[in-house]
């Protein structure tokens, strides 16, 4: 046993041994030789990422070049023997030959005791000349007189489109990528970048096994730009890159897909932006031919279907237009499309279908594509054949509610008055009338909870008298009967504080000698203090608070920080209305409004519910988090997986883009939502979280 542990302790002394060794020989400085005078005593290169970094002044003019410097870009330039090469710091990108050619660095240049450092292996490839390095005297030699081949540091080429190309609008981007690098990742990033600077934006992603990606400029894209193509790991680590000078020089087409010329429109028309750019919206414009009116519609999705569905009366011979906007609003037209639109009046009854019991109030609506003077909603008997009118009205919808005269077997049907003054009839729908005498509680929804004064109300199918509503204390047993004024229907209720709790009310009243009863509707009393929304941070702090957690999650995933910070802005007022738990005041940290999901924490706060056709709040559980940051990624997190976002994860990289998609993905009913996250991108500036350096 000594023996085993002796040889133990001389082994653990051995590696602690090599392990000094080898720090001290890592430690141990590099030394610089170019052209045969050694220089290391003005700055000894580094190692950074197995690239050896050196001192790009002094390795430069040693070597008889001219080192410029743009402060204002962080760029430095070499020039030797008709050669000009400029890096930037913090940028992998280098531009060689005057510009005309780029290449991707695996290290970026960057400034160490107020020097910049930059690979050395790029100094030789731009200047042709040779290096070599000896591990035994740790030494780099740069000697002039021999020269080396250029070589690309990653395994990727841009196949197409060539280099310099004048790109006027949807391009194509091809690439190659070695095997062994697809094998460690397959994220494509597209980038479009600022040859000055080297900043920019991601302008398309897909997999780097598709072997190609679509580039749609922006009119904002134009000018001298460089074309980087990067493939990255899960982590957002870079594999490989290749990059391309180009010119953009975006020459707006605008067209509209689903009509034609001299087509002619029997209804409604489905209408598309053919684009080679991508706009701020577009708006279509008809005008007609014969009397000069026009029809507009505005702010529209450039990427979405336009369903176009003219009134009678607006038929006759059109010319259509669509007009794509850029971010400063100026508009590109497509050419004009003639077309014919002729109709026939088109009348049916909706609210009701074909063999359905009516037990119930149903709202008959008149579907009509021309205008009318009168509206009447007519039953028919089918046995005898004989018509009531239900209801005449100028125009809209119509609840009814079928007491015991309707009862049977029905047909139901519209007619109306158009302008001219002749009659139209809809087709009829036969259905079963249940007209036995009910009655209706109205008021108060199932679950809501009451903090204040409510209206108790009722509707039947018959006349009632004798009205009451009665209220039940689930808990004690305790009644209330509360009577309607003499005429009227409703009837107030005011809860005392002592009602607080869980209670059920009724509505009755006499028919014919019976009782007719409600369905019994539970609620809840609350007359404490209740909590509202409450301010996550001051007002005027809100954006960067914000705009820091995007930027992160742009890293980590791409999604455009502008469009993130645009939804956390919208839906938190500027983080100052938040939910807290109406009741306790609990502060939840919920900035995107997401429910509670399984055995989550959560607060309680408001929704709305529909009952008996009365909109009423009723109390929901909110998810509660631990801190602002664990909600942005819940929400981040919706948007990535779930499968009905997958368009807006296509373009999630363009705030214009990802805000119209995600309307379309059903994230928001509000038609204005793409808009107002557009106007506040370009109101504060915020596409500025979406540059990057690369």
């Amino acid at each position: 046993m000594r023996r085993i542990k002796s040889v133990v302790l001389i082994m653990a002394m051995l590696i602690v041994s090599l392990i000094s060794s080898d720090r001290a020989y890592a430690a141990e400085p590099i030394r610089l030789v170019v052209n045969g005078r050694d220089i290391t005593h003005m700055s000894a290169p580094i190692l950074d990422n197995n690239r050896t970094l050196v001192p790009v002044r002094f390795v430069a003019e040693e070597l008889g070049g001219k080192v410029g410097w743009d402060n204002t870009n962080r760029a430095v330039s070499i020039e030797k023997d008709g050669k000009k090469i400029v890096l930037i710091v913090g940028s992998r990108m280098i531009q060689l030959d005057n510009g005309t050619k780029a290449m991707v660095s695996d290290v970026a240049p960057k400034i160490i005791n107020d020097r910049t450092y930059v690979p050395l292996r790029v100094i030789s490839n731009a200047l042709n000349i040779g290096i070599e390095w000896k591990n035994e005297t740790r030494t780099v030699y740069v000697d002039s007189s021999r020269s080396s081949t250029m070589e690309p540091f990653f395994n990727m080429r841009i196949t197409s489109p060539a280099s310099g190309i004048v790109i006027t609008g949807t391009t194509e981007v091809s690439y190659s990528i070695g095997a062994q690098e697809l094998s460690r990742g397959n994220e494509l990033r597209l980038m479009l970048l600022d040859r000055f600077n080297a900043k920019g934006f991601v302008v398309a992603r897909g997999t780097g096994s598709a072997g190609k990606v679509t580039y749609i400029p922006k009119v904002e894209d134009n000018g001298s730009k460089l074309l980087a193509a990067a493939l990255y790991d899960s982590n957002g680590i870079l594999i490989a890159s290749d990059v391309i000078p180009v010119t953009v020089q975006v020459m707006p087409q605008v067209s509209i897909g689903g009509i034609y010329d001299g087509m002619t429109a029997n209804g409604a028309v489905q209408l598309t932006p053919q684009l080679n750019f991508v706009p701020h919206s577009v708006t279509y414009t008809m005008t007609n031919l014969s009397n000069g009116n026009v029809l507009e519609y505005k702010e529209l999705d450039p990427y979405g279907t336009f369903t176009w569905d003219p009134a009678f009366e607006q038929q006759g011979s059109y010319s259509v237009k669509l007009t794509a906007y850029d971010m400063s609003m100026k508009g590109y037209d497509s050419r004009s499309i003639q077309l014919s639109v002729l109709l026939d009046k088109k009348l049916s009854l909706s609210g009701v279908s074909q063999g359905m019991t009516v037990n119930n109030p149903v709202t008959l609506i008149a579907s009509r594509n021309f205008n009318v003077k009168d509206t009447t909603y007519v039953l028919r008997d089918k046995a005898t054949g004989s018509e009531t009118a239900l209801a005449t009205i100028p125009y809209g919808g119509y609840t009814w509610f079928p007491g015991p005269q309707y009862s049977g077997d029905k047909e139901l049907m519209v007619r109306v008055t158009d302008t001219l003054g002749q009659s139209w009839t809809s087709s009829p729908i036969s259905v079963r009338v249940d007209g036995s005498p009910r009655i209706q509680f109205l008021g108060i929804g199932p679950t809501e909870v009451i903090t204040g004064a409510a209206k108790l109300n009722y509707r039947s199918n018959v006349n009632v008298t004798n009205v009451k509503y009665t209220l039940t204390n689930i808990k004690t047993g305790e009644k209330r009967t509360i009577l309607p004024s003499a005429g009227f229907t409703e009837a107030p209720y005011a809860p005392l504080p002592t009602d607080t709790g869980d209670w059920r009310v009724q509505v009755e009243g006499s028919y014919n000698g019976s009782i007719l009863r409600s369905e019994s509707v539970q609620f809840k009393v609350y007359t404490g203090n209740i909590h509202g929304p409450y301010s996550i941070i001051e007002k005027e702090k809100f954006l960067g608070f914000a705009s820091d957690m995007a930027v992160e999650e742009m890293k980590k995933t791409g999604m455009s920080a502008a469009i993130q910070t645009a939804q956390a802005i919208l839906e938190t007022g500027w983080g100052q209305s938040v939910p807290s738990d109406k009741y306790t005041g609990k502060k939840s940290n919920n900035l995107f409004g997401i429910k509670q999901k399984g055995n989550e924490d959560y607060v309680i706060s408001n929704t709305w519910e529909v009952y008996n056709g009365v909109t009423y709040r009723i109390d929901a559980k909110f998810r509660a988090y631990k801190d602002p940051k664990e909600s942005w990624n819940d929400h981040k997190a919706l948007l990535l997986n779930a499968a009905r976002y997958q368009i807006f994860r296509d373009v999630m990289h363009d705030y214009t883009s990802g805000a119209w998609a995600i309307r379309r993905a059903g994230y928001a009913t509000d038609p204005q939502y793409p808009l107002k996250l557009i106007r506040l991108v370009n109101q504060y500036n915020l596409q500025e979280l979406d540059r990057i350096i690369f």
